[in-house]
């Protein structure tokens, strides 16, 4: 992909008169972002860098291949149009479709400014690396390295290892509590695991002296007593499967190497799951009110209307985060221009007077712009939905009833709507798991434990990822949750998955 692309930087003038154009009103509306570039691609480029995760540098891997072709069929069928990309980066890049109309470029470029500043300013993106796209670079040619060196199939093999546990990682850590990245000898092929010990480089003839065996004997069995001394290891549940995986599993140092650009890139990308509902809506907010208020001809409003409805068209399939998202920000600066928050409005039971409710305070865009600095989907569902906001956009519960065989809605309760969707949204909607015990049953056994919140874990994700997690720790590994409420184990030691139920 990418190798016969003719690609071409900068903007036709017509489009840069645009978008000076369009930079002028987003400064105007208080937004804030990094320098920002356009480039202007083809259909066939835009999906090959959407393939990529919008990083046309980065690592080969046959994944990508498959994402392109599912996006380029997606759109040759009409079932989906990708009108841009933008890039978290210092300076921010994006890419806009060749053969969009003037009016869908004026959007989208309204659209990036927004989500230039949402990158820019909101704390859950703050700690994310700025230069990615170099990064990105620098992670392909390692790969690629190290596939001239061990071979294309095996470093293949080793990345979907990586990749199918890119979910587990801590995505509430704070950043500065990481460990820093280890520089691993990319060059080195020793094997360093649990109760190894590092050896100092020797020529052959000269092994026994430098490392003596006794020596080496010696320091082992010093790890195995202090291993046994430390009889919780480790000290405390630790989320980061991943960085558990890198430090203590028995690698090699291009297989840890590996490891830390998936691990990297896992929680590069992290930030956009956790905000993904007001990244959408910031973005759909701002180009919405520049658009209507500012950037429009007379002959574009219908145009821009019927295109601006297709982001914000619900689906009956999922929810869609640009509606979602751009109607709860549109209600908190009603609620905030009209002073409905507070005590006072919280304690008024008169349907009358909380219809009538205006005092007039006007703080809606000073509001909105300190809720994108601070808040997350979770934060900002849990803290700004209300009983109103439910009720007007008609909001509701929805779950399979195997008596008819469909999904039907079960409840327009206020607290259950809410609870569903805060639910969907915890840990980006997948299952927090920790590691708790890397001595388990007293051989070495890496136990995992499922904090269970009413969902029972996949059995056949779980036996995979059992498999797959073996595949790094070379022993068995187990994992503590819940199926149809009862305490079991399940158990992968290298030969068969089991399933036993436990006590409390």
């Amino acid at each position: 992909m990418l190798r016969s692309s003719r690609w071409t930087f900068g903007l036709p003038r017509y489009l840069e008169e645009i978008r000076v154009v369009i930079r002028e009103y987003a400064v105007e509306c208080g937004l804030d972002f990094f320098p920002t570039f356009f480039e202007v691609v083809n259909f066939d480029q835009m999906n090959e860098i959407a393939a990529y995760g919008g990083f046309p540098t980065r690592y080969p891997h046959w994944r990508h291949g498959m994402e392109y072709d599912k996006l380029r069929k997606s759109s040759t069928y009409g079932l989906s149009k990708i009108y841009e990309l933008v890039i978290n980066n210092d300076p921010c890049t994006a890419y806009l479709l060749e053969g969009n109309s003037t009016v869908d470029q004026k959007l989208v470029m309204a659209h990036v400014y927004a989500h230039c500043d949402f990158f820019k300013n909101n704390q859950w993106f703050a700690h994310t690396n700025r230069h990615m796209i170099d990064e990105m670079a620098n992670h392909a040619a390692r790969i690629r390295r190290y596939m001239n060196r061990f071979g294309v199939e095996k470093v293949e093999r080793f990345l979907d290892l990586c990749l199918s546990i890119d979910n587990l990682i801590d995505i509430h850590n704070p950043p500065l509590v990481r460990s820093n990245q280890t520089d691993w000898d990319d060059e080195a092929d020793d094997t360093l695991g649990p109760g190894d010990v590092p050896k100092l480089t020797a020529k052959p003839y000269m092994e026994s002296y430098i490392n003596p065996p006794e020596f080496i004997e010696e320091q082992k069995e010093r790890l195995r007593e202090e291993s046994i001394q430390d009889a919780s290891f480790p000290s405390r549940p630790q989320r980061d499967v991943m960085e558990f995986l890198m430090t203590h599993a028995p690698l090699k140092q291009w297989q840890r190497s590996i490891l830390e650009i998936v691990r990297e890139e896992a929680y590069y990308f992290a930030p956009q799951g956790q905000t993904k509902i007001m990244n959408e809506g910031w973005a759909t907010y701002w180009h919405s009110k520049i658009m209507t208020e500012k950037a429009l001809d007379a002959s574009e409003i219908v145009d821009y209307a019927d295109h601006a409805s297709m982001v914000t068209a619900t689906s009956g399939k999922q929810l869609n985060p640009y509606k979602m998202g751009v109607e709860l920000f549109r209600h908190i600066v009603m609620c905030w221009d009209k002073g409905r928050y507070g005590k006072a409005w919280d304690d008024c039971d008169d349907m009358e007077a909380r219809c009538a409710w205006d005092t007039g305070d006007g703080l809606g865009m000073e509001k909105i712009f300190q809720i994108r600095r601070t808040h997350n989907d979770i934060t900002f569902i849990d803290e700004f939905l209300t009983h109103e906001f439910v009720r007007e956009q008609k909001m509701f519960a929805f779950g399979y009833n195997p008596r008819h065989r469909r999904y039907e809605i079960e409840s327009r309760q206020f607290e259950e709507v809410k609870q569903q969707l805060l639910s969907q949204l915890t840990n980006m909607g997948q299952p927090p798991i920790a590691v708790v015990d890397a001595n388990g049953s007293n051989r070495g056994e890496l136990v995992l434990e499922h904090d269970h919140r009413g969902i029972d874990l996949d059995p056949g994700y779980t036996m995979e990822v059992l498999t797959n997690l073996y595949a790094f720790w070379k022993r068995a590994v187990s994992i503590r949750t819940k199926a149809d409420g009862e305490p079991i184990i399940a158990t992968f030691d290298g030969s068969e998955f089991k399933e036993e139920k436990i006590g409390e």
